[in-house]
């Protein structure tokens, strides 16, 4: 029931509460809660495979026609955040401005080769998230942590069931 309140909460507009801690505190868990699912849906699927939007393609494309140089395996906050990096992220943010919540603050790896960690988190906005992890998983960049962080397989509902075999000791 808390969820839906704060759900309901971050979509009023934002000039209603000026720097009110608990609607910083609300994002910070909606964007930990989307870095979870996230990685959990790194780690299960094939990152080759994953599609975030419909828009993949197009913001895959345009992305790399404006951040050709951009090498998104390993981040820094200066390398998306300096001056220049600010301006050029806008200018390719606002490209996307129709798509849904673009702007909202979401948490990506610095490191595409670990896992999920307070040292290894950036914050971003949701189209610099998707426009990297789009190219991450295009470019294999994501197939280690894939590797390396998969589920163990699950058994099926019979093998858990089986009686174990006994040992006889003689």
């Amino acid at each position: 029931m808390e969820m839906m309140q704060g759900a309901s909460l971050l979509s009023r507009q934002a000039d209603e509460f000026g720097n009110d801690e608990l609607v910083e505190e609300m994002w910070a868990l909606r964007a930990m809660d989307h870095a979870e699912v996230y990685f959990n849906l790194l780690t299960s699927v094939q990152p080759s495979c994953i599609h975030l939007t419909p828009y993949d393609d197009q913001i895959y494309q345009v992305f790399r026609q404006d951040f050709p140089e951009l090498r998104v395996e390993l981040l820094t906050d200066d390398i998306l955040k300096s001056e220049d990096a600010k301006n050029r992220w806008r200018t390719f943010a606002e490209k996307f401005n129709k798509l849904e919540d673009y702007a909202y603050g979401t948490l990506i790896r610095a490191d595409a080769a670990k896992e999920f960690a307070p040292e290894n988190a950036l914050f971003v906005v949701r189209i610099q998230f998707l426009a990297i992890e789009i190219a991450r998983n295009r470019e294999g960049h994501n197939d280690e942590v894939h590797r390396k962080c998969r589920p163990p397989p699950r058994t099926s509902a019979k093998e858990d069931h089986k009686p174990k075999e006994q040992v006889n000791e003689a």
